[in-house]
């Protein structure tokens, strides 16, 4: 077996739906996606190899963050959690009095999905790591959640044109969200010898305060490293205490920690999910569209007193 293979076993062997419940009463009930994951990595003090194990080749998402994902859906299907549809997640009254998983009742949940909706109704099915036959396949559980196959679509479809752009074209694309998001004067600067400063940018704070922000964009299809981290903090050369790096690809955990690091200026980190999750938020280049499902039910009663 490689070492892939053995990795990815791992993080199946996980009880993730156990520390998402702990996570969220750790932040105090609710929490982003990112969140989440930061804190679970914390509870169950995974190394920075199975953290950063892609999901697959060339995607913008970690095996972890996948796995985690069918985690809060289950949790939510249960009724312990919900969520905002903005990516924050929080405890359901439910969830707030949960403090253990019940894993022989979440096993049993996972076996005999139909049982357990007549018992719970309208809850359904709850994915549990623990618990979960490692035979099971991914296909097979993105049928069981319902809505997750369906959002990882659209979300790899963009990542896609993402990775296709020219490096200049998304660093134009970044600008334009910066001016979406609240940033005036941001002027892409292009400028050779620069320390890789691509953007820069003012974003006021509540009518009164003002920073000048200078951003790195990085279209990678791997990983943002340490080095890189404290490179773009050696361009920035005293010139603003604020700085940004933003990447197609994901940060390991070396560079988040180098990125909050005492006694030198922070850095904020932005990775391909959070970029595509911006995009949508502010509806460049992602439309959405409200679909109405027609629902036909059959009336037996009619047709017996026809």
């Amino acid at each position: 077996m490689s070492d892939i293979a053995e990795l990815r076993k791992k993080i199946r062997r996980l009880d993730l739906s156990g520390a998402v419940l702990e996570a969220l009463h750790h932040l105090g009930g609710s929490g982003t996606n990112r969140e989440i994951h930061d804190e679970v990595v914390k509870l169950l003090d995974l190394d920075d190899e199975i953290v950063e194990l892609l999901h697959k080749e060339g995607s913008s998402k970690t095996e972890l963050e996948f796995r985690l994902g069918f985690a809060r859906t289950g949790l939510r299907k249960y009724g312990l959690l919900e969520n905002s549809g903005r990516s924050v997640w929080s405890l359901t009254a439910e969830g707030r009095q949960t403090k253990e998983l019940d894993h022989a009742e979440l096993s049993k949940v996972w076996d005999k999905p139909k049982s357990v909706k007549e018992e719970r109704e309208p809850k359904e099915e709850v994915q549990h790591s623990s618990s979960q036959p490692e035979t099971m396949d991914d296909s097979l559980l993105a049928e069981d959640v319902t809505g997750v196959d369906k959002d990882s679509k659209w979300r790899e479809e963009l990542y896609g044109v993402l990775l296709g752009m020219d490096p200049s074209a998304f660093e134009r694309l970044f600008q334009r969200v910066l001016r979406e998001d609240g940033f005036y004067q941001v002027d892409v600067t292009g400028r050779s010898g620069d320390g890789g400063i691509d953007v820069e940018g003012i974003i006021r704070i509540s009518g009164f305060l003002s920073f000048r922000m200078l951003v790195q964009c990085k279209r990678y299809k791997g990983p943002v490293g340490a080095g890189e981290v404290r490179n773009f903090r050696g361009a920035m050369g005293g010139r603003t205490d604020k700085g940004l790096i933003v990447t197609t690809g994901h940060f390991t955990q070396a560079a988040k920690r180098e990125a909050t690091r005492d006694g030198v200026p922070e850095i904020d980190l932005i990775d391909g999910e959070q970029l595509i999750d911006k995009l949508k938020k502010l509806s460049l280049g992602v439309k959405t569209k409200e679909v109405v499902v027609e629902q036909v039910i059959i009336d037996r009663e009619w047709f017996e007193h026809i």
